[in-house]
């Protein structure tokens, strides 16, 4: 469609949808008449308006507003007019600094690594956490509280994953000894998910012999742990940033459906996971995809791999369609990057 277009309607095209990103208001043709570096009187940048209206590039909010690009729009300016930025040594140290790994979880990580994306975005940053499945060398529970312990899970490759878990009874020290020396010795070598059924289909056959309590652990610290088999996780970040940058009231009720919608986790990590179909930085606008076809929100993510090259996850920003595409989308293709090499 670009390419149909003569320099003049694609200069005129580029300048609305680039005012459009910048404020999120209607732009007029008075408004382009002074911004164009070509001479062109208001009637004639409405007569090229009409036309872009027509092919579906534009729409009017109100009959005498001016005019906003369409999803349709904004997808042919990102793919054929936008000029990407640069990030500075000084942006990349930063990302850097903000996603180190040193003494910190995986999911501490990708959980900086939101924050990081949402901070720099002024969008909510989010992370599809990978599932683990690397075969485990130790299991160990630690007594926080009375009723509240972390479930420490280590596996081969030298990952450490952390899970807080509550027993809802007063645990004693020799109980969690007990438990962990009964899980070790089964979850050695094994992923979670292996061993998961193998060790409740024993603890089901053994209920005299073994207490309630490593029943209990196991079920709480296993059963419905996020790097089982079950769905990946989803981590989001920065949801009041949504929020920083809203003049009306139909786009704070946007934003408070797309608030609901992120409470859809299965609909959240089945998108994200179409990342995995190719390569490289992934940019959903609007309406092109049906989770954000009410909400008027895009997303812009990227995929991140382990040491095998292995697609694991995916990270990205969502915001409102204005979002400021030539800055997030360097950003984001780098954190993708960088997460990948920390992982690996």
């Amino acid at each position: 469609m670009i390419q149909e277009m003569n320099d003049r309607s694609r200069e005129i095209f580029r300048q609305l949808v680039e005012s459009y990103l910048e404020t999120g208001q209607p732009v007029g043709s008075r408004f382009l008449s002074k911004r164009l570096d070509q001479r062109l009187s208001p009637a004639s940048i409405r007569n090229v308006m009409a036309d872009l209206e027509e092919a579906g590039l534009l729409f009017s909010p109100h009959t005498s507003a001016g005019r906003l690009p369409t999803d349709a729009g904004l997808r042919v300016f990102v793919d054929a007019l936008l000029e990407l930025g640069e990030l500075t040594a000084e942006e990349r140290a930063s990302i850097q600094s903000r996603c180190a790994t040193e003494g910190r979880s995986m999911q501490e990580v990708l959980s900086r690594a939101s924050s990081t994306l949402s901070g720099l975005s002024a969008a909510a940053g989010i992370v599809l956490a990978p599932k683990a499945d690397a075969p485990l060398r130790h299991v160990e529970f630690v007594r926080l509280s009375p009723t509240g312990v972390l479930v420490v899970l280590v596996f081969e490759g030298g990952l450490v994953e952390n899970r807080v878990i509550e027993t809802g009874d007063t645990l004693a020290a020799a109980d969690l000894v007990n438990a962990t020396n009964y899980l070790s010795a089964r979850l050695q070598g094994r992923t979670v998910g292996q061993a998961r059924g193998e060790i409740l289909a024993d603890l089901e056959s053994r209920k005299v012999e073994l207490d309630e309590v490593t029943r209990r652990l196991v079920e709480q610290g296993l059963a419905t742990w996020g790097g089982g088999e079950g769905p990946p996780s989803l981590i989001v970040s920065g949801h009041s940033n949504l929020l920083q940058d809203v003049h009306a009231i139909e786009d704070l009720e946007r934003v408070r459906r797309l608030f609901g919608e992120l409470e859809e986790h299965e609909s959240m990590a089945r998108l994200l996971e179409m990342t995995q179909k190719a390569e490289g930085v992934r940019i959903f606008i609007g309406s092109e995809n049906k989770l954000f076809g009410l909400s008027g929100c895009s997303m812009v993510v990227a995929p991140y791999t382990n040491a095998r090259r292995e697609i694991v996850g995916a990270i990205g920003v969502i915001g409102p369609t204005r979002l400021n595409y030539a800055r997030i989308i360097p950003i984001v293709d780098y954190t993708a990057q960088l997460v990948g090499r920390l992982i690996g």
